[in-house]
């Protein structure tokens, strides 16, 4: 299925149904009085969030949404039937907004949340309820309310932990392979991630959490480059992004330093929301070089980059190793920053 993470869309609430005037006509009765009863109310449209969905491609090409209007209202004091409501099932993660003026509405941030996204309108009064004791014989009845209609903004931002990027071909894929059930296609050409991965990383009994594998970053994705920066919004949600950068065979640290600082500058230029995040620095490929080297670059890129990065990890994605000590530490991390939050109360 197409990974589809964004798309804009009409929804129209149906009308309410209009009163009826009418009176009783029944033998023996001559004088029956009012008898018109309400229009129903038309249909509401409702946004359900849903676990089983991953992209908003129902939506793609289905722009227009329109609940039924409600009935008129009939005689003998019969009230017209409700519209049938619409219920627009999306991914969890999906951001609801107004496309004319930007406010959100929605954001369907847990399974079964429901939101009413366009009320349909009231039901007209019929003429029963203008009867009173100076107009036994009212005529009056309303008209039926119109139904919002909205153009809406749908933008899904799904929901990991933990967040890759980094260039094309970093090895992030690979990683993602590595400490997850996740299967993305890795290949030796740039670009082969085209949308989002998610995979579950499993520590133990209990423990887990969600990596986000996002297509590389190249040199001016801020401006629209590569393929990168129309998904960097899926890192909105994270607690924790992983740097993922290769470590070239010739050791060229200038080299490694001008790749960091590439990324770096395209996510300061994105916004401040992403590059303030905490970020850890993972260099990949170490299995190319002895300990002795290893320990070595490790010491002259720690007191290089420090000042970007939090942590500093050297794995090697294709062979595993250092891996199990990187998803550890990340496991930790989590658990501290739920615990603080579970203490202070903040969501």
């Amino acid at each position: 299925m197409k990974f589809i993470d964004e798309s804009v869309i009409d929804v129209r609430a149906g009308s309410g149904g209009d009163g009826l005037a009418s009176f009783r006509r029944e033998k023996f009765i001559p004088k029956g009085g009012p008898s018109g009863g309400d229009g129903g109310r038309g249909g509401h449209i409702y946004a359900l969030a849903d676990r089983n969905i991953n992209t908003l491609i129902e939506y793609r090409f289905a722009h227009i949404h329109s609940a039924k209007n409600g009935e008129s209202g009939k005689s003998k004091d019969r009230y017209g039937k409700a519209g049938l409501d619409i219920l627009l099932k999306m991914p969890v993660g999906t951001v609801i907004s107004d496309k004319n003026t930007g406010r959100i509405i929605a954001d369907l941030s847990e399974d079964k949340q429901k939101i009413l996204l366009a009320e349909g309108g009231k039901g007209g009064l019929g003429n029963i309820h203008f009867k009173s004791s100076t107009n036994r014989a009212p005529r009056q009845f309303t008209k039926g309310e119109a139904g919002d209609q909205l153009t809406l903004r749908l933008e899904l931002k799904v929901l990991a932990d933990v967040g890759l990027l980094g260039l094309p071909n970093a090895g992030k894929s690979t990683l993602t392979r590595t400490i997850s059930a996740a299967r993305p296609k890795v290949a030796d050409y740039p670009f082969t991630t085209l949308e989002p991965n998610l995979g579950t990383v499993r520590i133990d009994y209990g423990r887990s959490f969600v990596i986000a594998d996002l297509p590389g970053l190249i040199k001016g994705a801020s401006t629209g480059s590569g393929l990168g920066l129309r998904f960097l919004r899926h890192l909105d949600r994270t607690k924790l992004l992983l740097h993922v950068v290769e470590i070239p065979a010739d050791k060229n640290f200038q080299a490694v330093i001008d790749k960091i600082m590439e990324i770096l500058t395209e996510l300061k230029q994105y916004g401040n929301h992403i590059y303030s995040k905490p970020r850890w620095l993972v260099l990949n490929k170490i299995d190319l070089f002895s300990e002795k080297q290893s320990k070595k670059m490790f010491t002259k890129l720690t007191n290089i980059l420090q000042d970007n990065h939090q942590k500093i990890f050297f794995i090697s994605a294709a062979s595993g190793t250092g891996c199990n000590e990187l998803t550890g530490e990340i496991m930790r991390y989590l658990e501290q920053i739920n615990e603080t939050q579970n203490t202070s109360g903040k969501p």
